[in-house]
């Protein structure tokens, strides 16, 4: 797969309707939370940033992350989804490296932080190949991981 093959690209009224439409795996249906409740959190909280992944111009993924710092003094990631038929194919790993420098642009970026449950395996395999470390934190029923970023 070509690192120029996937892309992000902010929700927008071309992109928002296609991206609601995109499907989990049944296995990930209580770790997540539909793409269209997302992006209406991103209308009401201001400061979350939703963006759709595109694999070969087509839409196939789902992220959104906070663009003030949170809990741990670190900004957080929300989302990031693959739709089930595209998944396992390094799409969601690039997308994160998309935006780990989207995020690295913000204010002190020092550190990302994504919670998770424990039991969502493809989440923790991502962010544990990703260089995110768990530190004991825990906020209800999530983990939560974080990437120290350098300089």
């Amino acid at each position: 797969m070509s690192k120029d093959s996937v892309k992000i690209v902010e929700v927008n009224a071309e992109n928002w309707y296609e991206c609601c439409l995109l499907e989990i795996s049944n296995e990930q249906r209580n770790f997540i939370e539909p793409n269209a409740i997302s992006i209406a959190q991103s209308k009401f909280e201001q400061t979350l940033r939703p963006y759709v992944i595109y694999f070969e111009e087509k839409v196939v993924g789902f992220l959104m992350f906070n663009s003030v710092k949170e809990e741990l003094d670190g900004y957080w990631i929300y989302r990031i989804m693959i739709d089930k038929h595209f998944q396992g194919k390094g799409i969601g790993k690039a997308a994160t490296k998309l935006m780990i420098s989207e995020i690295a642009k913000l204010p002190n970026a020092q550190k990302i932080i994504v919670g998770y449950h424990p039991e969502n395996k493809g989440a923790h395999n991502l962010y544990r190949s990703m260089g995110f470390e768990d530190h004991g934190n825990r906020f209800g029923k999530e983990m939560a991981v974080i990437k120290y970023l350098n300089g």
